[in-house]
């Protein structure tokens, strides 16, 4: 009976071990911590208070998490650049260059631009230098370029790899996400107050093939030292921001970007259409 007794005992612990081993997972597949690298399946967690961990990459020169940093090129150098219109209801706090390339002058309206304008214009709602199309060389051949590189940032933001895929279906509202690289097939929306948290040389990078949406006095909010001039949001549709929100980040919009009434953002807004200001404060990072 004692030999019995302790290899039952044995067998019994055997299968106790291999429950534990099961339920602690391999990550990645539903469980609470995100499993470093997730994918879909971490991404349909239900739990509120659920945040995942960073992505693969090494972020800012090697010194950081998440992704290397995308490339603006001479882009980098505007606060605001489009292609086809900007435009404002005075008056918002512009800080840094603002530019528009193919089109003319005309199409930069609610500003009181100076004139006549050389190679650039000024208006006493930017700190800063307004440049288009139609002003004197080179501004029209280094607006050209500038746009070209926009182009390619965003481009080059959509090629990376993603860690997360269809993270809470599109809804990343009061969660608190971490350095990676974010994709969605869809929209993407901010109902409630977003966290990134992460260190000075951390990267994100949200890849959204539909819409942003941040809804109306919601905020951005950025914790642990991390920089909005380390955050890339790149959308095909149009990025708009709700009425006395707080963005952070590199906007990238495939079509166009809208601020709605009072709100702010800390970053750049680049759009390969037309940006539209409603009493707005735009500061570059």
């Amino acid at each position: 009976m004692n030999k019995f007794q302790d290899n039952f005992k044995a067998s019994l612990m055997a299968l106790v071990m291999t429950g534990l081993i099961a339920g602690c997972g391999g990550g990645g597949s539903g469980s609470g911590d995100g499993g470093g690298g997730g994918g879909g399946d971490a991404a349909s967690t239900d739990d509120p208070n659920w945040t995942v961990a960073p992505g693969a990459g090494t972020g800012v020169a090697g010194g950081g998490k998440g992704p290397a940093p995308v490339d603006l090129g001479t882009a980098g150098s505007f606060v605001m650049l489009g292609k086809s219109a900007i435009s404002t209801v005075p008056g918002s706090a512009i800080t840094g260059d603002v530019g528009l390339s193919p089109a003319a002058a005309s199409f930069i309206t609610g500003f009181s631009l100076s004139a006549p304008p050389s190679t650039f214009s000024t208006s006493t709602q930017v700190t800063g230098q307004v440049f288009a199309a139609d002003y004197d060389p080179p501004t029209p051949i280094n607006l050209g370029v500038s746009i070209l590189n926009m182009e390619a940032a965003y481009t080059d933001a959509n090629s990376r790899a993603p860690d997360y895929t269809e993270l809470g279906t599109g809804d990343i509202g009061g969660m608190t996400l971490p350095p990676a690289v974010y994709k969605w097939g869809t929209g993407v929306l901010i109902p409630t107050d977003l966290v990134l948290s992460g260190g000075p040389n951390d990267v994100w990078i949200f890849q959204i093939a539909g819409d942003l949406t941040m809804a109306s006095a919601t905020r951005v909010t950025l914790a642990g030292g991390a920089l909005a001039s380390n955050i890339f949001w790149a959308t095909f549709g149009i990025a708009d921001v709700g009425t006395t929100a707080h963005f952070e980040g590199v906007l990238l919009s495939q079509t166009s970007i809208t601020l709605r009434t009072g709100a702010s953002a800390n970053g750049r807004l680049l759009a390969q259409t037309a940006i539209s200001l409603d009493q707005n404060v735009v500061a570059q990072p």
